[in-house]
This record gives C-alpha cells, structure tokens and sequence, in this order.
C-alpha cells in the first residue's frame, strides 16, 4: 500500500461519516455519536497526514506552497469542530456549522485527491511512498484509539 491508498481510505471513511451526520437533527445519541466518531475520525487522520504527508513534503521546495495550503485548510476544519464541540447540540445554529465543516472537508478530500496526489506522486519516489504510509498507518490507528480532550 502507498501512502495514496492510505490516505483515500480515511477519505472514504470522512465522506461516509460527514454525509450521515448532516442529516441528523436535534440532540440525539446518533447526532452525538457520529459526531465523536466524525471528530476522533478527523483528528486522527489530520495528526497522521501532517507528520507522515505534509512535513516530509514540505521539506521540499516543490511541495510547500501545496503543503501550507492544505495546513490552512486542516487548521479551518479545527476551528469549525471547536465551534460545534462548543455549542449545544440541539441549537439551530449547530446544524449550520456542522454542514460548513462538511462542505470544507469535501472541497479539502476533493482538492487532495485531483490535485495535490498528483503533484506530490512526482515529489516521493515510490519507496518513500511506501514507507510513509506504513508510518501514516502506525500513527493514524494509535489516535484513533487516543484521548481527544485537545477537540473537547
């Protein structure tokens, strides 16, 4: 597996996850729970995808401009979860927020997987993308499994 492959099955699992969240309503244990398991799965996709993707990327001259952009991006999604971890769940404005943080992370899945693959598949050769995401791997499943009190 490449660190592409990788990265895509997170991806999948974020699209699933945002697409049921957005059409819960009210404070319910589904609005909760998928919002804990949309949350854990955002923080430990993001934490494995900055140190395993984006830095050894942007220890290159190619891959830094795309890097910070897609930093900023990580950055804006972290602030959309704060403000739902914040704000009570049955509020009308919770919806909202919660649609913009599936709309941002889309446009981000979306920009990643036409877009920034492609530059960064001509930046790592093929060994580096093979031990980058085992390194992805390793990190990604031990935050899945960590505290999240960092988003709370």
């Amino acid at each position: 597996m490449n660190i592409f492959e990788a990265l895509r099955e997170s991806h999948n699992k974020q699209r699933d996850i945002a697409e049921k969240l957005i059409q819960t309503s009210g404070d319910t244990e589904e609005r909760r729970a998928l919002f804990d398991q949309f949350k854990n799965e955002l923080f430990a996709h993001a934490v494995a995808e900055d140190r395993y993707f984006y830095i050894p990327l942007m220890m290159t001259d190619s891959g830094l401009n795309i890097t910070r952009h897609a930093l900023a991006e990580h950055h804006e999604m972290d602030e959309l979860l704060e403000q739902l971890t914040e704000i009570d769940f049955s509020n009308t404005g919770w919806l909202a927020i919660a649609k913009k943080l599936s709309e941002t992370v889309l446009h981000h899945l979306e920009e990643e997987e036409h877009s920034f693959f492609q530059q960064a598949g001509k930046i790592l050769d093929d060994k580096q993308k093979e031990t980058l995401a085992k390194k992805y791997l390793t990190e990604y499943k031990k935050y899945l499994k960590a505290d999240k009190d960092s988003l709370t």
